[in-house]
């Protein structure tokens, strides 16, 4: 078994790189037909990772929407859904969120040492609390999703994740849906944070694939060393 999954970050984005607006409700980048793609993608993968400031802001529920998808995913002998993973550092999880409360499949949280312990009794029941190091090692958190079975593993953000994955050279695939507007606003979230990206001028991604979805249009890299 690899000693990672095949790591696949996915986001949408604005013409000026950002991921939302300021405004309390979540803005929406993408189009019927992309959200449609994007749960084609969801559907070929084992897992599915956003960091807990997403879970805490959209309170996804990640799952698969197509029926028809979910039903041949069971008969490959898949669960309909995929294990659902997070990353927090303060521990700060709402019980409540649909996180934990939707779908069959697995729930996985990662925690640095000191935040573990406490949080695993918050979740008794609702999701597996792993230690992942003080301070929380991302290697770590790969080695153990691959440990149960995770090989294909797709990361939904938010831009503190997408940041940690890229700086760590642990991005195989990057899939980027660039909308037909600017945001404009510094005090909006953008897709990546400032950091030390080894995806730089003198290595860069390789576009694979560049597709138009009506207006929108999704450029595929291959990130890092071009894994299968």
């Amino acid at each position: 078994m690899s000693d990672r999954p095949y790591v696949l970050l996915s986001c949408a984005m604005s013409a000026d790189g950002y991921i939302d607006d300021a405004a309390p409700q979540r803005l929406r980048l993408s189009s019927p037909a992309d959200f449609d793609r994007v749960d084609a993608v969801r559907a070929g993968c084992d897992a599915i990772l956003v960091g807990a400031g997403t879970v805490r802001a959209d309170n996804p529920r990640l799952l698969i929407r197509s029926a028809a998808r979910r039903a041949q995913r069971a008969a490959r002998g898949l669960p309909a859904d995929l294990t659902k993973v997070t990353l927090t550092w303060s521990g700060d999880l709402d019980p409540g969120a649909r996180f934990f409360t939707t779908g069959e499949a697995p729930k996985l949280v990662y925690a640095p040492s000191p935040t573990a312990a406490g949080l695993s009794a918050r979740l008794d029941g609702l999701a597996d609390v792993i230690d992942a190091g003080d301070p929380l090692a991302l290697p770590a958190v790969l080695g153990d999703l691959a440990s149960r079975g995770v090989r294909r593993l797709m990361v939904e953000g938010g831009g503190a994740v997408h940041t940690l994955f890229l700086t760590a050279d642990a991005v195989d695939e990057l899939q980027l849906v660039v909308a037909p507007f600017f945001i404009g606003d510094p005090a909006a979230p953008r897709f990546v944070r400032p950091g030390a990206f080894p995806q730089s001028p003198g290595r860069p991604m390789r576009l694979e694939e560049v597709t138009r979805i009506g207006d929108l249009v999704l450029l595929r890299y291959l990130a890092g060393a071009g894994r299968g």
